[in-house]
């Protein structure tokens, strides 16, 4: 299994044991981070499991958009820190970046958003690295920088939100986006729902944003949610007459979108 977006430093708080849990279930994971704690952390695990021979995890940074909310974070030094480290060689991606208008306390940061989402832009571009986008009641934000979203290797489009129309509209312009499903499908989200039923195969992924997109009746999400997530998007796609309808299938095509999404 695959899982596109994760926060495998958030997921101690839960599971001590969460990494263990992820090498036994043989998931490949991208792990995201905002700071230099973080990362450094998630950085020791993809080395471990690169000299285990486990399921590699790669390696993400950026300042999330729900900080523009905050009063004690630098973005001045996150920024600093993010160009470093795509110069150094050693991000797999720039995120998770964006636009997240859900809340009044949020949508009051729009336009630090918009300039720490330029930054992230001009880095991607600079280092030929993929951009893993956190979208939440801003679609409309995207859609202005899609004559540079189109020079990136990939978009990874986490926990998508929007409508089937929107993400073909997003294709149309050239963009190589992916659109990532997690436990919003099990939810009875219906617009997900509807997305992931429909969506072509080849630009589908799953996720858990372990730990915080928890099924009905747990307190967390993690990797051993995937299969579940995976037989519930089988089923919705089987439904609807669609490819990749088993969760064989489906397990095999999200396997080969994640390494062509992340450039492995």
């Amino acid at each position: 299994m695959t899982d596109s977006h994760c926060h495998p430093w958030d997921l101690l708080e839960f599971m001590a044991d969460a990494e263990e849990e992820r090498w036994l279930s043989g998931t490949a994971a991208a792990a995201s981070s905002w700071n230099r704690e973080q990362f450094e952390y998630h950085e020791g695990l993809a080395r471990k499991a690169h000299l285990d021979r486990a399921p590699p995890l790669l390696l993400c940074f950026a300042i999330h958009p729900q900080l523009s909310a905050g009063n004690d974070f630098s973005f001045p030094e996150g920024l600093d820190l993010l160009g470093s480290l795509a110069g150094d060689g050693r991000l797999d991606a720039i995120g998770e970046t964006g636009f997240d208008l859900y809340d009044k306390k949020y949508r009051e940061g729009e336009k630090i958003q918009e300039k720490i989402f330029l930054n992230h832009l001009e880095i991607a571009l600079a280092f030929n690295l993929p951009m893993v986008l956190h979208i939440r009641k801003a679609m409309h934000k995207v859609f202005p920088f899609s004559k540079e979203l189109k020079k990136l290797p990939s978009v990874i489009f986490h926990s998508w939100s929007g409508t089937r129309g929107e993400g073909e509209a997003i294709l149309k312009r050239g963009i190589n986006a992916f659109f990532s499903f997690g436990t919003t499908v099990l939810k009875n989200h219906l617009e997900a729902m509807a997305c992931a039923a429909t969506m072509s195969p080849d630009r589908l992924l799953l996720e858990t944003d372990a730990p915080y997109q928890p099924p009905r009746g747990k307190a967390f999400s993690s990797w051993s949610d995937l299969e579940t997530i995976c037989s519930c998007i089988a089923a919705l796609r089987k439904e609807a007459a669609g490819p990749c309808s088993t969760r064989e299938e489906l397990r095999q095509i999200t396997t080969d979108n994640f390494f062509r999404a992340y450039k492995r």
